[in-house]
């Protein structure tokens, strides 16, 4: 049972900025926060299967319904669409209290599972579109930002960590199911299988979403004092990288600083370049002459990568800053994406998988960066409706990438999606090097550790905290 009579203090720091500390994790849960770590990543596991595990079950879908393989992908593209969409405005109404994050996990279990569920039944394209892509799209838009967010509030003092594991779980838990949907599945069992696998997302989201809860804003862990966690050697190593945001930004306020529409553009670039590795990577090696095993083999190369790489990341950035390791990743998906074609072109299976593995490193590690950026440079009090905005690019890199990728390839070949595909993220790079933290004063004292006793609730302690510069 949680307790609402914990006592709390804000301390202030000389940007303006409030730390709310005193209350402990189980006063507020009832359990430990690290609950909280391992429930969203749980959920993130069951729903990956939609972006990671579609493109090992599209060639038996389609036979079965008689699509063609534009239609069939333009699915994945428009379930991307309602992915991306959703995170805003279910970002702002959690903020408001109009929905917990409870509710949105609940709701989206049910519509997650639907989305499969509608293409194990029916011919009809326009049901598909409705199903998977518009109710699926919504319902993993909802378990997915509100997995990311929960993380980065209970953690705000090793958001880059434990985001980054959080958001792993989104790829590598499409794994069982990609190589389930290039061995077991055929048009004589698909109706089956897509159900057991809608059945299985709505339990594992469902019973997750149960124990979500948004800490209190500004909430700070009671057992690490904020000011004097700055001034620890670990404290000022990880936040001479990633100084604290030095307000509270609303939505419109970020806007207005111009670094969230320059995320917005380097993000949704980047969205579209992953997006088009991952769901062409099986056809890529089917097209080859490639066996099952190697097409699977390297989707799941890709996916395991794709998530451990978030992960790995999320540590790294933490030491060497978000910034400068999103660059590292981006170079890296513009290299390994030339480096597959020309394996794959060259009939080489073993550097075939091992640009797989890159390509899938670059893929999804630079989402956990802009997740942890953005309440970096804004805050965490409105992450949800900030990291929702920026979020929302994935949908127009989700129709290039998916949509109009088709039509590259029937165009261009492989040869020409993939260089086009390497020279965006190129771009998107570029982009990210104009990245700055708004309101960054440069340093020009030393730290004060003045303190102050802890008072009642709604009482506050005003304290300075160093100005870390940019």
């Amino acid at each position: 049972m949680t307790s609402t009579a914990a006592s709390y203090r804000e301390i202030r720091d000389a940007n303006g900025r409030v730390y709310r500390v005193g209350e402990t994790d189980r006063d507020l849960l009832g359990m430990s926060r690290a609950w909280m770590v391992w429930l969203p990543w749980f959920a993130m596991m069951a729903v990956s299967v939609f972006e990671y595990g579609f493109g090992a079950a599209a060639s038996t879908v389609r036979h079965a319904h008689g699509w063609s393989l534009s239609q069939t992908f333009w699915l994945l593209s428009i379930w991307a669409v309602f992915q991306a969409l959703v995170a805003f405005p279910a970002g702002r109404l959690r903020e408001k209290g109009i929905v917990s994050a409870r509710a949105a996990m609940l709701a989206g279990a049910v519509l997650a599972a639907t989305g499969f569920i509608s293409i194990a039944h029916s011919d009809s394209l326009m049901l598909a579109y409705l199903g998977f892509s518009v109710c699926g799209g919504t319902g993993v838009g909802l378990v997915y930002a509100t997995c990311i967010n929960m993380v980065g509030k209970w953690y705000p003092e090793r958001r880059g960590a434990k985001t980054g594991f959080v958001n792993g779980g989104f790829a590598y838990g499409a794994v069982p199911f990609i190589f389930i949907f290039s061995y077991a599945l055929h048009p004589g069992n698909y109706s089956m299988v897509l159900d057991l696998v809608g059945i299985f997302m709505l339990l594992v989201v469902g019973l997750a979403g149960v124990f979500f809860k948004d800490p209190p804003k500004s909430w700070w862990p009671a057992h690490i004092e904020p000011l004097q966690w700055a001034a620890s050697k670990s404290g000022a190593q990880s936040l001479q990288k990633n100084p604290p945001a030095v307000k509270q930004y609303s939505p419109m306020e970020a806007v207005k600083t111009g670094m969230l529409p320059l995320m917005w553009l380097s993000l949704g670039i980047t969205a579209g370049v992953s997006l088009f590795g991952i769901s062409y990577m099986v056809p890529f090696a089917k097209h080859l002459g490639f066996g099952p095993l190697i097409a699977a083999s390297s989707a799941g190369v890709l996916s395991i990568v794709n998530g451990t790489g978030r992960a790995v990341t999320g540590v790294v950035s933490d030491r060497l800053g978000r910034k400068q390791t999103l660059l590292i990743v981006l170079l890296v998906s513009a290299v390994s994406l030339v480096g597959l074609l020309y394996a794959g072109n060259a009939k080489n299976q073993p550097a075939f998988l091992v640009f797989a593995f890159l390509v899938g490193f670059g893929g999804g590690a630079f989402y956990p960066m802009f997740a942890s950026l953005v309440p970096d440079y804004f805050g965490e009090n409105n992450n949800a409706s900030n990291y929702g905005l920026v979020y929302s690019s994935k949908l127009v890199g989700s129709v290039v990438g998916i949509g109009v990728g088709a039509s590259v390839i029937d165009n261009w070949g492989y040869t020409g999606a993939y260089w086009l595909a390497a020279a965006s993220a190129l771009l998107s790079a570029a982009v990210a090097t104009f990245l700055r933290q708004p309101g960054r004063r440069p340093a020009t004292a030393k730290p004060s550790r003045n303190r102050t006793a802890a008072k009642p609730v709604a009482q506050q302690d005003v304290a300075i905290a160093p100005n870390w510069a940019d």
